[in-house]
């Protein structure tokens, strides 16, 4: 991950205040490029276990639940509005410490029972520590959005020393998926689009679906 001038001047504001000359600029932006680098870093050991969870079902049991992982770090423009939504104070630690979803991964199943499996098995593994979970399945949102929203740390163990490293693990089923990012185009990337007004009608049928769960799968 590089952050290109721009993106170091932004992030150098809130975490340092004004800036001085360039040598100033070229230490911040070594700072910021440092600290966005644990968080990719953190990001890749959780999508290694989930690869490694995903072949050993196709190799042992002949079904593998996960039916695609995407993943992200937060663009600085993206923390740094975040940062301003809630408040928190212009530094890395404050950061560190109010801001959980820097990287954050999607994992998307068939199934709701593949969820809350994949869920545990990640979970269990000693090296990985729950701090938060949302379960917006069991309890969706008015609008009817589901999925399971877990904060996992993970060590991530660098040359000098070992940072332990939150990640956001959003798991969803298929249709989850695409009922949440249908709405998130018409709400905020289509923001003119006429049919936003017909989303509400379609609620029972998005929770009559998203809660269908065809049978347990065989592992």
């Amino acid at each position: 991950m590089t952050l290109n001038t721009p993106d170091a001047l932004a992030l150098v504001e809130y975490s340092a205040g004004p800036i001085g000359g360039p040598e100033q600029v070229k230490a911040w932006r070594r700072e910021m490029q440092r600290f966005l680098l644990q968080y990719e870093f953190g990001m890749r050991e959780i999508e290694t276990k989930l690869s490694i969870l995903r072949d050993e079902f196709l190799e042992l049991h002949d079904y593998n639940p996960i039916e695609h992982v995407t993943s992200r770090v937060k663009s600085p423009e993206s923390l740094v509005e975040k940062i301003d939504r809630k408040g928190v104070a212009h530094d890395l630690e404050a950061i560190r410490d109010n801001i959980t979803d820097i990287a954050g991964i999607r994992v998307t199943c068939a199934f709701v029972s593949d969820v809350y499996r994949l869920f545990d098995l990640l979970t269990q593994q000693d090296d990985v520590t729950v701090r938060a979970v949302k379960d917006y399945i069991a309890e969706p949102k008015p609008n009817g959005y589901q999925s399971l929203h877990a904060i996992v740390e993970v060590p991530v163990f660098l040359s000098s020393t070992t940072v332990h490293v939150p990640v956001e693990v959003q798991f969803r089923t298929i249709a989850m998926d695409f009922w949440a990012s249908l709405e998130h185009k018409i709400y905020y990337e289509y923001s003119r689009c006429p049919h936003r007004s017909w989303l509400p009608r379609f609620h029972p049928t998005r929770l009559a679906i998203t809660r269908a769960n065809f049978g347990e799968c065989c592992y």
